[in-house]
């Protein structure tokens, strides 16, 4: 068969990594270099790593990150309170499988959100769908889906998310709607998924930040106890550096 007539038909199956690898081998005379084994388990490679490439980028575009961040970018030499050793564990993403919650607080400026969504992107890595939120604006535009009868989806589309990044968690007051748009996003995901929760206000204040009591003592028992907790120190690092990131 005509190599350029296999190239075709693997283009037409979608097999692009393998195409591109084959492509590769007769352009440069390499074929002559690989057993029949070989070159099979090579183009098998390419087409598994292109596919895992293509959705990792699928992934990390619809997670909606407002940073580039990952874990190759964070900077372990500032004096913050991060625990290399905690990083380097949650970087295998083993507490995605395992179900659990992070918790990231400290002041403005320490990297919470960088941190926050370097392990969302660490998620879409490894596979794991991820969205990332502002919370307020979350809670806005769950206000305005009850409005327009889309809110039960909205809700649907959350639960199915590997993982929910809730940044400035609390710097907007919350009212009744978001406290118990809250309380059901934790309900859906308690035990079936992870949640990342990065806030300036130590957990201790997030009673009297959700306001409801009933409901604060629900959220946090869903949310807090079983997490893992990242709690940054020091003042301000975005001066240090601006514009790198941190």
């Amino acid at each position: 068969m005509d190599n350029q007539e296999t190239i075709k038909k693997l283009k037409k199956m979608r097999l692009h990594g393998m195409a591109r690898a084959f492509e590769e081998t007769i352009r440069t005379s390499l074929e002559g270099n690989f057993t029949p084994d070989e070159l099979l388990a090579h183009l098998t490679e390419t087409e598994w790593d292109d596919r895992h490439d293509r959705k990792m980028q699928r992934l990390i575009k619809a997670a909606g990150f407002r940073t580039r961040s990952n874990f190759q970018q964070i900077d372990f030499q500032v004096n913050r309170n991060l625990d290399k050793n905690l990083m380097l564990r949650l970087s295998n993403c083993n507490w995605i499988k395992e179900r659990k919650n992070i918790v990231i607080t400290g002041s403005t400026g320490v990297g919470k959100s960088f941190i926050a969504e370097a392990l969302g992107h660490q998620a879409c890595i490894h596979e794991f769908k991820t969205v990332s939120f502002i919370a307020h604006k979350l809670f806005t535009q769950l206000k305005r889906a009850k409005g327009v009868g889309s809110y039960f989806k909205n809700l649907k589309n959350l639960k199915k998310q590997d993982v929910l990044i809730l940044d400035d968690f609390g710097l907007h007051p919350f009212d009744t709607d978001a406290r118990l748009s809250l309380l059901e996003i934790m309900e859906d995901r308690y035990g079936l998924k992870s949640t990342v929760i990065a806030s300036q206000f130590p957990v201790q204040n997030w009673h009297e930040i959700i306001g409801e009591p009933t409901i604060a003592d629900a959220f946090c028992d869903r949310t807090i106890h079983s997490a893992y907790r990242i709690d940054l120190k020091g003042e301000s690092v975005r001066k240090q550096y601006r514009p790198k990131d941190f």
